[in-house]
């Protein structure tokens, strides 16, 4: 009896490693033109994002060649005036799956197409909140953290540290308009409230009287706790910091900053991903690149439990409960049933540590602490997932 079992091992095994699957995924970058900004000491790499998911793939292929699985990725970027809906058509002609770098209504449009319908998309560049509410599509998965889970994850440090009067700056940008109400949002959620708001208009080079023109700006806030910076192009926050009226915490955008990814982050196996990254790409990872890994990273783990490239079985797969992938952030990380989006901590930190990772303790949910940052299900408008 034992000799037949372990025969029934061996032949399972060989099964499992000399199966051929492969799997080819897509990644698709639509260029936005950037609006000018004050300063340009931290230009955007050329490959951002796309790196992550270069360095998933190399992931993906080491675990692949133990189980007879293949991966491959190819890229694409649509220039400024060219036709987005194209190129992703083409894509789709080649495989089901796509990690997309691109403005949410361009990411929606995609997902709308009818040769998007039964694959499987990923959003690794699009905050808006809309995009896992009323706007949610079936075919569409979030590796991004939404802006309102990261303004959440901010608030739960404001509450922890009795910051309660609070004031804020916001750009005029759509990202800084957008990120200003996730935060309004949040403090509500939280209890919390904004005592005074100013937006930023000033046209003057702050690289020469940020330490005339900040401190006057700020100067009728009177006293606070901390002030909210919503600069999401990173514009003027950066001349906002030690040049206010009052000498008080600057969080939001700048300062201390809930992020998807940073490279202070130490913990949990974290230095060794930043590491593999930083070999290969010879910089560090950025919250685009940790998204789109994270993305790459779910269809390798998906691939490798299921042995199958079946867009139907992945997906079923990956909302299912047996689902949990190893981000490097002292969690499992899990898809949320109801809208796709990716569960996963948030790092409170500053350009030289990290502070914090939310959610934080105290903070509790009924089922998943996680669900404690972002759209909560009873909150969530998504139907498509019903």
């Amino acid at each position: 009896m034992q000799r037949i079992i372990y025969a029934c091992l061996l032949g399972l095994m060989a099964q499992m490693t000399f199966a051929d699957t492969t799997l080819n995924v897509g990644y698709l970058r639509v260029d936005v033109p950037r609006p000018p900004v004050l300063s340009n000491l931290d230009p955007i790499p050329e490959n951002n994002g796309l790196a992550g998911a270069q360095t998933a793939l190399e992931d993906n292929l080491t675990t692949g060649k133990f189980l007879g699985q293949t991966y491959t990725l190819v890229a694409a970027t649509v220039a400024d005036g060219d036709d987005p809906l194209i190129a992703a058509t083409q894509m789709l002609a080649a495989t089901s799956y796509l990690i997309l770098d691109a403005p949410a209504p361009i990411i929606l449009a995609i997902a709308d197409l009818p040769q998007a319908q039964g694959a499987l998309l990923f959003n690794a560049s699009a905050g808006d909140v809309s995009l896992r509410d009323g706007d949610c599509r079936t075919n569409l998965f979030h590796s991004l953290p939404s802006d309102a889970m990261r303004t959440d994850a901010l608030a739960q440090v404001l509450v922890q540290k009795r910051w309660t009067d609070l004031v804020m700056i916001a750009g005029t940008f759509p990202a800084d308009t957008a990120y200003a109400e996730a935060i309004r949002r949040s403090l509500t959620k939280f209890g919390l409230r904004l005592s005074a708001e100013k937006t930023w208009d000033a046209d003057a080079d702050m690289r020469r009287t940020a330490s005339q023109e900040i401190p006057l700006f700020t100067q009728d806030f009177g006293d606070y706790d901390a002030l909210i910076l919503a600069d999401e192009l990173h514009d003027f926050g950066r001349y906002v910091l030690y040049n206010t009226w009052q000498a008080r915490p600057i969080v939001g955008s700048e300062g201390l900053s809930a992020q998807t990814w940073s490279p202070v982050i130490e913990q949990w196996g974290a230095a060794q991903l930043q590491g593999r990254f930083t070999d290969q790409h010879s910089r560090n990872m950025t919250s685009l690149d940790y998204a789109a890994w994270a993305a790459m990273r779910t269809l390798g783990e998906a691939v490798a439990r299921t042995n199958s490239t079946d867009p139907k079985t992945l997906r079923d797969y990956i909302l299912s409960d047996a689902f949990e992938l190893a981000g490097f952030k002292g969690r499992a990380l899990t898809y949320r049933p109801w809208n796709g989006q990716l569960r996963q901590p948030i790092a409170i930190a500053h350009p030289r540590a990290l502070v914090a990772q939310a959610p934080l303790e105290g903070f509790l949910h009924q089922t998943n602490e996680l669900d404690s940052l972002g759209l909560d299900r009873p909150e969530s408008k998504c139907e498509a997932f019903q």
